[in-house]
This record gives C-alpha cells, structure tokens and sequence, in this order.
C-alpha cells in the first residue's frame, strides 16, 4: 500500500514533539483499520463480539492519543457467514476503505477465503482464532493458537490425566476440523491408540440433530474402554449438541468432551447445568486470575454496558494483536505494511493470564495452554495451565509438514523445507 500523505504528516508531528491532542488535531484524515467479523449467519454468535472487542481497543487507544498522534477509525463490515464474500469485503476495505489493517475471520475457510486477497494487494491481517496450522503467509499474523497450543496438549491429557482409550472426533464440515483431526488422528496413532478406536464425524455448519451421532458416541464405549470427544464444531451447532449430549444423559463423568471452539460467549446461552464438568481448551479463560485481566473484564462491561456479558480467548488474540501492531506502528513511525510487518518480530505484551506474549518470525505468538472444566455459572475452572509455548505454523505429526518450517525475518519464507534448504513457496493459500 502507498505510503499516505496522513502518515507522512502524522509522522512528522510526531518528530515535533508536539502532544497527542495536538497531533491528532494536526491528522487531516485518520488511520483505518478494517474489522472482518461476521455480524450474521451462523457464525455471528461468536464473531460479533470481537467487533465490539475491536472497537473498545480503539476507543481506549484515542483516548491515549491514538496512533503516531492520529485518531484510529474502525471501518466495520459484515460478511454475513458468507465465505467468498470475506474476499469481497477484504478486497473493499483495502480498495475502497484504504484501511491500514484488518483484523478479522473466525473460521479457516473465511481466512482462507480472503488471503489471496491480502496477497494481491500486500494487505495486512491479524487473525485472532485457534487454527489447524498448515499456513504461513506474510501477509497474516496468526495471534490464535496452532494445533501444538492447543489440540495436541489436549489430546495429552486425555490420554494422560482422564486414561481415555477411545476418541470421538466429532467437527463441523471444513478446512479447520478436518485438518486439525488428521493431524490428531495420526498423533493418537503414534500414541498406540488403535486406528479402529479413533471415530470421526463432521456436520454441516448450523446443524441440529445430533441423536443419531451422540448415540454412535455412545456406543463406543459398550466394550468398557473409556471415551473422549474432541469437539471441533463451530457455531451455533454447538447449542444442538450439548443440549442432546443432555438430553442423552451423558455427563462429563462418562464421557468427557473437549471442545477448541466453546468459550464462555458460546456457553451464555446455554443451561450449562447438565455441562459441568467438560473441557475446553484455550491459551485464555475469562476466570484466570489476575490484575491485568480484572482490569481487562471491568473495561468490557463498562464500553459494552452489560455486567454479565463475558470474555473469551478470541477477545485476549484480538488485544494482544492490535496492541502490539500499535507498537510496531510507533517503532516503524508510519502503518505501511512492509515495515510495520518487520517491525511486529519480536514484539512483546503480557497476556491476560500472566506471562508475556512474543511474535515470532513464523507469524505465530508464544502462549500459554490452559484447559478448563464448565462450571454451573458458564464459567471455567482453570484445572491446567502451561508456559508460554511457541506456536508451529507447520505440524510435526504430518510427514509432508515435519520437514517445513517457516521464517519470515531471516529466511523470508513460509514454507522452508529444512532437508533441501530450499523455499518451496513464498506465499500461498495452501
């Protein structure tokens, strides 16, 4: 993207010294960043929030004087659930819009969707969503969890914490579950568990009934060995399915679930009375306990103007990322994208739950692992937490990924094959 006249003048009030009030007032135009969340469809229950999540960061950094003492203005649109309109909507807030950034998807084929977009036109994405891995482009940072932040280490304590035996994969119909459960399907097998021993099941998004399924994970364990779900369902099907998992009597105790994509916004519209007890696994839990979270929590409910609306983990990706492409912004005195995109490596904040959050050259954050069990309130109890682990953009329990790794700083490549030393794509929609 050009380098604006707006920056240009920004910057060099900046350099005058002058105050934030004075500097903003000195902005003839602010700076843009575009905000991609679905606002309808099946999707909205969990990305509308982040909208109001972007839109409170940007409201709390204007009143610190916004960035390079410009004012920041959220271009907000709607790509209702529709994934080929996430390009569309891309390619407008880059075009049209001119934003500076864009922050938004939620599911990998929205992402997806809208990256060669990004390509094309060397636009830049934050992308705040657990995700399968499998991708590196220098055009996204990916501040949700890789697979080995999230869906390996659950996986591990099922099998070492809750002795589980047999595994039901159950997934809504796309890139992300599918990929995600390849990459488990065959970590499971290096663990010994037996391929006929591990089910898998994908539905389409918004699905409802969920009997036939339920019963089929049932009936897994009618031999007496101990079964687990890992929940890749996304949306609103998640309400169909807890509510038959209820309805079937089936409670953590027996079979416990652990679900990648039902945080506390999913559970508040459910009776979560029959759920206590299952999982989620997240690198973020509204109930952890610390300063910077109390504080994070209070803000919400004050900008939102509800006292029960909750957080969840997109929400803290979202505020670690735009915090620290604000930062990068500062330290590279302009918001063109080839130098904020160098200026994000190595880019530190703390996160919510403690510890400090670092970009690294693949695109990925460090973060902590956390898996929590559903309380009555829809809140969870944190019953596991790590320490930051760095995120892999490439898995190392799939042969063709085991050997590839990604280094945008130093090698410039997201797809660096370690045993030829060769790029084996700059960038792509892989």
């Amino acid at each position: 993207m050009e380098y604006s006249k707006k920056i240009a003048a920004c910057a060099m009030t900046a350099l005058l010294g002058t105050t934030s009030m004075a500097m903003a007032q000195d902005c003839a135009d602010p700076v843009k960043i575009g905000v991609l969340h679905s606002l309808s469809g099946t999707m909205a229950i969990s990305e509308t929030t982040l909208k109001d999540t972007m839109l409170m960061l940007v409201d709390a950094q204007n009143k610190k004087g916004g960035v390079l003492g410009c004012q920041i203005e959220a271009v907000v649109v709607d790509p209702a659930s529709d994934w080929p309109l996430f390009a569309e909507k891309g390619r407008e807030l880059l075009t049209v819009n001119e934003v500076d950034v864009i922050f938004g998807s939620w599911t990998s084929v929205s992402r997806k969707s809208v990256l060669p977009v990004l390509e094309e036109l060397n636009g830049l994405m934050f992308y705040p969503v657990q995700y399968e891995g499998e991708e590196s482009s220098q055009n996204v940072f990916y501040t949700g969890a890789a697979p080995n932040q999230q869906a390996i280490p659950a996986v591990d304590y099922y099998l070492e914490e809750l002795g589980v035996e047999k595994f039901a994969l159950l997934g809504t119909d796309y890139v992300y579950p599918r990929t995600t459960n390849n990459i488990l399907k065959s970590y499971l097998m290096s663990k010994g568990i037996a391929e006929e021993d591990i089910f898998v099941n994908y539905t389409p998004f918004g699905h409802s009934d969920w009997a036939t399924i339920v019963g089929d994970v049932v009936a897994l364990g009618e031999d007496g060995k101990q079964v687990g779900v890992i929940s890749t369902i996304n949306g609103d099907a998640n309400i169909g399915f807890y509510k038959e998992l209820a309805a079937a009597d089936v409670s953590a105790d027996d079979i416990p679930v652990v679900a990648f994509s039902v945080g506390e916004e999913e559970l508040s519209g459910l009776d979560t009375t029959n759920l206590v007890g299952h999982l989620a696994a997240w690198n973020y839990f509204m109930s952890a306990d610390t300063p910077a979270n109390a504080e994070f929590i209070e803000t919400w409910k004050a900008f939102i103007g509800d006292d029960k609306r909750v957080t969840n983990d997109p929400m803290e990706a979202h505020y670690i990322g735009f915090n620290m492409w604000v930062n990068a912004v500062e330290q590279a005195g302009t918001t063109d994208v080839d130098a904020v995109r160098t200026a994000m490596y190595g880019q530190t904040f703390p996160n919510l739950t403690g510890g400090m959050a670092e970009m690294l050259p693949n695109h990925h954050l460090t973060k902590p692992v956390l898996i929590g069990e559903i309380t009555a309130d829809g809140q969870f109890d944190i019953i596991s937490q790590t320490d930051p682990v760095a995120g892999d953009a490439w898995t190392d329990f799939l042969p063709e990924s085991a050997v590839l790794t990604s280094d945008w700083k130093e090698l410039g490549c997201g797809m660096y094959n370690t045993e030829t030393k060769t790029c084996v794509q700059l960038t792509s929609n892989y």
